[in-house]
């Protein structure tokens, strides 16, 4: 089913897409989008959507179970606290991209922009996964409990750092992964910063097997370069703040 999403506010096209997906509807080919937030908040049918332009904030907010196809950017707040699915983007993110997301895949080709992946967490034996095959700016990964966030620096220059300042910042839990050296004054405090082990390695070939995929790259020189992998040094970093 198509929906031209042209002169359409936000409340009118998520209107039609749950209507339409409501009368039985599995592909959604959504067209002229231009940002409109919320497209595939709280959805929770394996639909599958294409979205032709770029949607707005909060894209797949709450989302528990669609797949969502954009044609190039997407804007703040994808997959804020989303559950399931899968979110495939060919271009640029903004910021708070998985804000306190829990499960499901996102795949951004391009840079994103600032705090993407804080407050992610693994909740009810799922785990998500965010691959973002530019850079990160400031705060990457900040109070991260749970999941995995990689970040790959394709196409960016070797003198430029691939993730900004206080990567990890308060993390607790989860892993990132880093194609490339990661700068000491870039890590938060309480943060670990080491090689990759096998099961590391593994571990990346099977996250990464998919975004190949998409995006059409060799899997293989993406896996020729080093990573870094970060991850928490204690599971209660700021412990010693509390009164007891």
């Amino acid at each position: 089913m198509t929906i031209d999403a042209a002169g359409l506010d936000h409340r009118t096209l998520n209107e039609r897409i749950k209507a339409a997906i409501a009368a039985g509807a599995t592909e959604l080919d959504l067209l002229n989008v231009c940002g409109q937030r919320y497209v595939g908040c709280g959805l929770d049918r394996p639909v599958t959507m294409r979205i032709d332009g770029i949607p707005g904030n909060d894209l797949a907010a709450f989302m528990s179970g669609p797949r969502l196809f954009c044609s190039g950017n997407v804007q703040d707040g994808v997959a804020n606290t989303m559950d399931e699915g899968l979110i495939v983007a060919p271009g640029h993110a903004g910021d708070v991209l998985g804000y306190s997301m829990r499960g499901g895949q996102v795949f951004i080709r391009g840079n994103a922009g600032y705090r993407i992946g804080i407050h992610m967490k693994s909740y009810l034996g799922k785990e998500p996964v965010i691959i973002i095959g530019g850079r990160v700016k400031d705060f990457a990964g900040e109070y991260m409990a749970g999941g995995v966030l990689v970040v790959l620096g394709l196409d960016i220059p070797p003198s430029e750092p691939l993730v900004g300042r206080y990567c990890g910042s308060g993390m607790h839990g989860g892993v990132m992964y880093v194609r490339g050296e990661v700068p000491c004054a870039h890590v938060g405090k309480g943060v670990t910063v080491e090689d990759p082990a096998e099961e590391d390695l593994a571990r990346l070939r099977e996250l990464l097997g998919p975004y190949s995929q998409a995006f059409a790259l060799s899997l293989d020189e993406i896996l020729a370069r080093p990573f870094q992998k970060l991850r928490a040094a204690s599971t209660r970093p700021h412990g010693q703040l509390y009164a007891y």
